[in-house]
C-alpha cells in the first residue's frame, strides 16, 4: 500500500466509525450547558449516568507497553495543568477507581488515529488499536477535567468515539524570517498535540535566514544565518552593525525530531527553492544568477534572486536535501516552489543556454526541470515530494502533492491531474493576518482572517468531483514571521485560531456549528492559561464606537464584541468592571468627561481584561493612525518602527501601496487648525511585479509635502512642507491652519514625493478649536 492510499483510507475509516457510532450516540450540533466542552468536537458522544471522581488516589493503569507513553502524556498534562501528580502502574483485572490505557485490537474503526474513551462511576478506560489513537483519547480526557487546582475532579460518565475527519491536520512556522529557540519549537508542538493535530510543517530558508544547519556547507549558516535588520534595529548602542542571527544545529534538531515523534506529530521541512533564495547565495555566490555580491535580506515581500541552473548548483540541492532526509524521517520533504519571479531567469544569456540545452519550453519549463528532478532525487531516498501551487506551473512531476496558498484552485487543478492535496488558503488559513480591526492587535499582514472565518473553511471544494475528493489529505494553517519579533507575537497569532482550525480538521463536517464552537471556547481559553499559552485577547475584546456630539460634550455609545458574546457588562467611572456591573443592552449616550471600561462576561467570569477608554473633549478632536481608514486600502500593513534594537516599538497603520489616511466625517464646525504628528522608519519591502501598483503623488519641492484635502480627490485645506530628516526621536510635528470649512468633512491626509529609502507614516492628528 503506497502512502497516499493509507492518507486516503481517513476518508473512508471515519464513514465507518460514524456508522458504527450512531446507534446509541447522542449526536448534536451544538453544545447544551451541560455538554462537555470539547475541541475539536468528537465524531460521538454518548452521555451516561454518574461521574467518575480523580484524586490523588487515582492511579494510571497500563494495560500495554505501547499504552505507557498515552499514559504518561495524560498524566504530565495532569501534573501540569492541575498540580496533581498521579502514579502509573502496569497491572491486569477490573482495577476500580483507576484510569486504564490499552491497545485493543477490537477497538472500534481501524484509522491508527481512532480512540475508545469509556468512563462511569467506577474507571476510565482509553482504548485504541494504535498508540496515536491512545494520545487523542489522552488529550481529550485531559480536557475533560474541570479547570483549577482541586483534591477531587470529577469526570462526566460517557462513552466517546472518535476518528478524525482528515489525515493532514497542520501548522507551518516560519523559522526564517524570525527565529524561535528549540524550547519554543517544543511548546508550539505541545500545543499541536492538544488540538490533535500531527504535521508540523517548518519553514527553514528564506531570502531573510538559512537556518538548518548543513554539515557540507558551513556557510549557509555561518553567513546565510545572520542579517543586519534595517533602520535603528540594526545597530547597537555604539551605533555599529547588530546582527540578527539564528539556526539550528543537526543535534538540535534530531531533538525536535524525536520530541514531536513522541506526540505523533510528523515534521516536513522546507528548504525553498528556485526563490527566497537570497540567503543561500550570499553564502555561495555561485549558486546565483547575478554576479553582482549579496546580503542576506532585511526587506520583506518578494524578492527577484533566484538560484542557476548550472549543473553544480542542482547537486549542491541534491547535496543539501541528503542531509535533510537524514534528520527528517518523515515522508514528505517540502521544496516551496513559490514566487520564483523569473526575471533574473529571462535577463540571462547563460540561463537561456541552459534551457536550450535541457530541451525544457521556457522559464516555467526551468523551474518544472528543477521539482521533477529533485522529485527523483527524493523518490531515490523514500521520500515524497510537496511543493506550493507554483509548482503547477510547466507540469508537476508524477507523485508530487500539491499545498494550495493562493486560494483553493491549483489544490482543484491538482486533485484533477490526480494529485494529492493539502488545502491552505490564504484567504482563510494565513495566521500572519491580523484577528481583528482592534488597535490593540500587533504588527501584522494586510488583511484580517477572524476566528470565524477560520471556521467557516472548508477544505473539500463543492466543485471537485466526487472520484477526486479522496485527493483532499486534509488542511493545514501558515504563520509567516516578517512582523512577529518575540514568541508571544507568535502565539497571539496562532490562538484561538488554531481550534478553529483543529476541528475543520478533526470533527465531521455535520458536526460543525459554530454557536457551538464559540460556547465551547471559555474553557479552551482556561486550558491556555493553565498551559501557559499566550493567546490573543483581541478576538474576545469589547470594542466601542461614538456618535459625537461636540456642542453638548456628549457622545453616543456602542459596544460590541467580534465574537458575538452577549453578556457585555460595562462601568464609565473608570472603576473594573464585574458581573454585576450595568449590562449593556443598545447604544447609550455618555456625558462627557468620563471613563468607559467593558469586558465580556461568561458565566460571570471576564474572558480578558477591560478595554479602557477615556473620553472628553479633547479625545473627540483627535485621533491615532489606528483610528483612521486607510484611503484606499490597496497594501494596508500593520508595522513595527525599526527602532529601539531591543524592548517595545511603536505600531504604524500604513498603506504602502498608497501612504493615505482617512478621518471620516470630521467635524469642522469652530476648528481653525490641524496638528500632524509623523514618525519616519525605513521602507523595506521588495514588491517584485507589483512595484507598478505603488503610487506617489508628486512632490512640489524638495523633500515634499503634508497635505490635507477634503475627500481624497477634494480640495485642498492645508499644506506644509515637509523637512529633509525627522527631529532627534524619529518623529516631526506639524500643524497649518485649515481653510475656511464648516460640517462634516472626509479628511484625507497624505504625504507627496517618493521618499524610499524611507518611509513617512502617520501617528496622530488632532483638530485645534478657534
Amino acid at each position: 500500500m503506497t502512502i497516499s492510499d493509507c492518507l486516503r483510507r481517513v476518508a473512508l475509516i471515519t464513514l465507518t466509525v460514524l456508522a458504527m457510532a450512531s446507534a446509541g450516540a447522542m449526536a448534536t450540533t451544538s453544545a447544551a450547558p451541560s455538554d462537555p466542552m470539547l475541541i475539536p468536537a468528537p465524531v460521538s458522544m454518548q452521555r451516561l449516568p454518574g461521574s467518575f471522581l480523580v484524586d490523588p488516589a487515582t492511579q494510571i493503569v497500563v494495560l500495554d507497553p505501547q499504552a505507557r507513553a498515552a499514559a504518561e502524556q495524560f498524566a504530565a498534562f495532569v501534573a501540569r495543568t492541575h498540580r496533581l501528580q498521579l502514579k502509573l502502574r502496569e497491572a491486569e483485572g477490573a482495577n476500580k477507581g483507576a484510569i486504564h490505557f490499552r491497545i485493543d485490537p477490537k477497538a472500534i474503526g481501524t484509522a491508527p488515529e481512532s480512540y475508545t474513551l469509556e468512563i462511569d462511576p467506577q474507571r476510565a478506560i482509553v482504548s485504541a488499536r494504535d498508540p496515536r489513537g491512545l494520545l487523542y483519547g489522552a488529550v481529550t480526557l485531559w480536557q475533560l477535567l474541570p479547570p483549577g487546582d482541586a483534591r477531587s475532579l470529577s469526570l462526566p460518565a460517557l462513552r466517546i468515539d472518535d476518528t478524525p475527519r482528515f489525515a493532514w491536520r497542520g501548522l507551518m512556522l516560519d523559522s526564517a524570517r524570525h527565529f524561535q529557540t528549540v524550547d519554543q519549537i517544543k511548546q508550539m508542538l505541545d500545543a499541536m498535540a492538544l488540538h490533535k493535530l500531527n504535521t508540523f510543517h517548518w519553514h527553514l530558508t528564506d531570502d531573510q535566514g538559512w537556518r538548518i544547519e548543513i554539515k557540507q556547507y558551513p556557510k549557509l549558516t555561518e553567513v546565510g544565518g545572520c542579517r543586519i535588520p534595517a533602520g535603528d534595529g540594526g545597530l547597537d548602542a555604539a551605533g555599529k552593525p547588530k546582527p540578527y542571527c539564528g539556526y539550528y544545529t543537526q543535534e538540535q534538531i534530531r531533538d525536535v525530531v524525536r520530541y514531536a515523534a513522541a506526540l505523533h506529530i510528523t515534521i516536513v521541512p522546507e528548504i525553498d527553492v528556485p526563490g527566497h533564495a537570497t540567503a543561500a547565495i550570499t553564502a555561495y555566490p555561485q549558486l546565483g544568477v547575478l554576479d553582482t555580491p549579496l546580503v542576506v535580506s532585511n526587506e520583506w515581500g518578494v524578492n527577484t534572486n533566484l538560484f542557476n541552473v548550472e549543473e553544480s548548483t542542482f547537486v549542491f540541492l541534491e547535496n543539501v536535501l541528503g542531509e535533510v532526509v537524514a534528520l527528517f524521517p518523515g515522508a514528505y520533504v517540502h521544496v516551496g516552489g513559490d514566487e520564483a519571479v523569473k526575471d533574473q531567469w529571462k535577463a540571462s544569456a547563460r540561463v537561456q543556454e541552459r534551457i536550450r540545452e535541457l530541451g525544457v519550453k521556457d522559464e516555467a519549463g526551468m523551474q518544472s526541470y528543477l521539482i521533477k528532478r529533485l522529485e527523483k532525487y527524493l523518490v531515490a531516498k523514500h521520500r515524497r515530494l510537496i511543493g506550493w501551487d507554483e509548482i503547477l506551473e510547466g507540469g508537476l512531476p508524477e507523485e508530487a502533492t500539491v499545498m494550495s496558498w493562493r486560494g483553493i484552485e491549483g489544490g482543484i487543478e491538482a486533485a484533477n491531474q490526480g494529485h494529492d492535496v493539502v488545502m491552505s488558503p490564504s484567504s482563510e488559513l494565513y495566521f500572519d493576518y491580523l484577528q481583528t480591526d482592534s488597535a490593540n492587535e500587533p504588527p501584522g499582514r494586510p488583511a484580517t482572517i477572524p476566528l470565524k472565518q477560520v471556521y467557516a473553511f472548508e477544505p473539500v471544494p463543492a466543485a471537485l468531483a466526487a472520484d477526486k475528493r479522496s485527493h483532499i489529505l486534509g488542511l493545514q494553517a501558515n504563520v509567516w514571521t516578517e512582523h512577529m519579533r518575540t514568541f508571544a507575537r507568535v502565539q497571539h497569532a496562532v490562538f484561538p485560531r488554531i481550534a478553529a482550525l483543529a476541528e475543520t480538521a478533526w470533527s465531521p463536517a455535520q458536526k460543525k456549528n459554530w454557536d457551538g464552537f464559540v460556547a465551547r471556547l471559555p474553557a479552551q481559553l482556561q486550558r491556555y492559561q493553565a498551559m501557559g499559552i499566550g493567546y490573543a485577547q483581541t478576538p474576545f475584546e469589547v470594542r466601542s464606537t461614538l456618535v459625537e456630539d461636540r456642542k453638548r460634550n456628549r457622545a453616543e455609545v456602542s459596544l460590541s464584541n467580534s465574537l458575538g458574546y452577549p453578556d457585555i457588562r460595562y462601568t464609565t467611572d473608570g472603576s473594573e468592571p464585574s458581573a454585576g456591573s450595568t449590562a449593556y443592552k443598545g447604544p447609550f449616550s455618555l456625558a462627557l468627561p468620563a471613563e468607559l471600561r467593558a469586558a465580556v462576561f461568561v458565566d460571570g467570569k471576564p474572558l480578558t481584561q477591560a478595554a479602557t477608554r477615556k473620553l472628553d473633549a479633547a479625545s473627540l478632536l483627535s485621533r491615532s493612525d489606528e483610528e483612521l481608514a486607510m484611503c484606499t486600502g490597496a497594501l494596508m500593513l500593520r508595522l513595527e518602527d525599526d527602532g529601539p534594537a531591543d524592548g517595545e516599538r511603536a505600531i504604524f497603520n500604513a498603506d504602502i501601496f498608497n501612504p493615505c489616511w482617512e478621518w471620516k466625517a470630521a467635524d469642522l464646525d469652530g476648528i481653525a487648525s490641524i496638528e500632524v504628528r509623523a514618525g519616519r522608519m525605513p521602507y523595506y519591502f521588495q514588491l517584485a511585479h507589483d512595484e507598478p501598483a505603488r503610487k506617489f503623488k508628486p512632490a512640489a519641492s524638495a523633500n515634499g509635502e503634508l497635505e490635507i484635502r477634503a475627500g481624497c480627490d477634494g480640495a485642498a485645506l492645508a499644506t506644509v512642507p515637509l523637512p529633509a530628516a525627522p527631529d532627534a526621536d524619529g518623529f516631526i510635528t506639524l500643524k497649518a491652519p485649515l481653510e475656511a470649512t464648516t460640517g462634516a468633512q472626509n479628511l484625507c491626509i497624505f504625504f507627496t514625493g517618493d521618499t524610499r529609502p524611507a518611509m513617512w507614516v502617520l501617528d496622530r492628528v488632532t483638530l485645534h478649536p478657534k
